[in-house]
């Protein structure tokens, strides 16, 4: 079980990393105006807001690999908050935002805390 969740807190990361790239870089490009349905008008009007998630977003991404890095106990409890934090943005992005983020991040959070309590 312990793999599993090494993998799953990687993926968790990685996908993080992606929004960041996502939301800081490509917003007002194709990858970004299709996430987002804008027009170029819009998208260009909100790039500054997604940039800032896509900030907070490598951070989340940063805590996850430090996590994956620290020995434990630290580890353990670096994982645990920093999913948490993930499960927690991802299901207020959900019901604030858009339905589809409880898929993409909440979820995928989610199960990887489940499997990081399992292991510990």
């Amino acid at each position: 079980m312990e793999t599993t969740a090494i993998v799953l807190v990687g993926l968790v990361a990685v996908l993080h990393a992606y929004f960041l790239v996502l939301e800081m870089f490509l917003w007002e490009r194709a990858p970004g105006r299709k996430l987002s349905g804008f027009d170029a008008d819009l998208a260009r009007a909100t790039a500054p807001l997604a940039a800032n998630q896509g900030l907070y977003n490598g951070f989340l991404a940063a805590g996850l690999v430090w996590g994956l890095l620290a020995g434990d106990p630290v580890g353990f409890q670096v994982r645990v908050f920093f999913l948490v934090c993930v499960v927690v943005a991802g299901l207020y992005g959900g019901f604030t935002a858009n339905r589809r983020i409880l898929i993409a991040q909440a979820l995928p959070g989610a199960l990887a805390l489940a499997a990081v309590l399992s292991a510990g």
